[in-house]
């Protein structure tokens, strides 16, 4: 006889159907998966190179990206979000926001093959600067916070010209949604939404990434325009003032490393929230998965299952065609 006071926890366990009665978060869907890709402005339409250091990721020029994206879509995938890689950078960042610039281009063969395929772009300097930081640069190396701000709405208008649903600046310039959502409106933009990198942090798991986007900068760091690790306050203060300059949705980089800055985040707003699990979280995981010391693949989905637990709606993850091939999303 069991003592009145027993809890038994266990009944609401005893089966894979109260456990699925039962469970707080869904488990993963289609729609929650956002696939980020890099794509090359050259004139080898056939490249297509491995990032060493993201094993299962590549550069892709536009030829490869139709066909990468191709095998996506065929396997449910909806959204995907693009960074350029330029043939050309300079100091002004020109091919950020140039007509014919990689991104442009790259969405315009993407809405053309595939219209309903949801298409976001990164705004962000950083790719197509000379020196690999997020805004213009004077020569002592200080990034200017207001002189970069018309860099990045044009680029973000051009983006939404070029056809993108969505854009989302991940620079961390002050005042940069604002400028955006003006230049946006002005330009008869008004349905184009912003999801704002709006809690990123000057975070060692972005390690990956730098020869992903080929952007590490040539001096200095972020550390004067990224977040951070230690501050959990002002992630409220970043988020706040981007709902009131005007996004749409809302996101926070890292994922995993910052699960409680992400619940603390769906707290305090109501818009849409996605979470970014970036090159080093995918990195770490893939090379363990690859040597045989964890399971990747209850790994990955333990990570994702507990960024939607702590409150995002989205995820932006690598994983994504992973998860669309072996069928591990509904």
């Amino acid at each position: 006889m069991s003592h009145p006071l027993f809890h038994r926890g266990r009944r609401l366990r005893s089966s894979a159907q109260i456990r699925d009665m039962v469970r707080d978060t869904a488990p993963l869907l289609i729609e929650d998966l956002i696939m980020p890709y890099f794509v090359v402005e050259t004139d080898d339409q056939s490249f297509r190179k491995e990032i060493s250091t993201m094993p299962g990721q590549y550069q892709l020029s536009l030829g490869e990206l139709e066909k990468q994206v191709e095998k996506a879509v065929d396997n449910g995938l909806k959204s995907v979000i693009l960074f350029g890689i330029p043939a050309q950078k300079d100091e002004k960042a020109s091919g950020a926001y140039a007509e014919d610039g990689i991104i442009q281009e790259a969405v315009r063969r993407l809405k053309h093959r595939w219209p309903e395929l949801y298409v976001i772009t990164d705004v962000c300097l950083c790719e197509y600067m000379s020196h690999g930081h997020c805004g213009i640069l004077t020569p002592a190396g200080t990034v200017l916070n207001d002189p970069t701000l018309p860099l990045l709405a044009k680029t973000a208008v051009s983006h939404a010209t070029a056809g993108a649903d969505m854009v989302a600046p991940s620079d961390m310039m002050d005042g940069r949604v604002s400028a955006i959502r003006a230049a946006l409106d002005e330009a008869g933009l008004v349905m184009t939404p912003i999801m704002s990198y709006a809690v990123k942090y000057a975070s060692a798991f972005y390690g990956p990434f730098r020869e992903a986007a080929e952007s590490a900068p040539s001096c200095g760091d972020r550390k004067s325009y990224q977040m951070d690790p230690g501050n959990r306050r002002e992630a409220l203060i970043e988020a706040l003032a981007d709902v009131a300059e005007g996004a749409d949705a809302l996101i926070v980089k890292p994922a995993g490393p910052y699960l409680d800055i992400l619940r603390e985040v769906r707290d305090a707003v109501e818009l849409p929230l996605c979470a970014y699990q970036v090159s080093g979280e995918y990195s770490m995981i893939r090379a363990a998965g690859l040597n045989g010391w964890i399971n990747e693949e209850a790994v990955m989905l333990e990570n994702l299952v507990a960024m939607k637990r702590a409150g995002a709606r989205m995820l932006i993850t690598y994983f994504s065609e992973t998860l669309l091939e072996k069928r591990l999303v509904r």
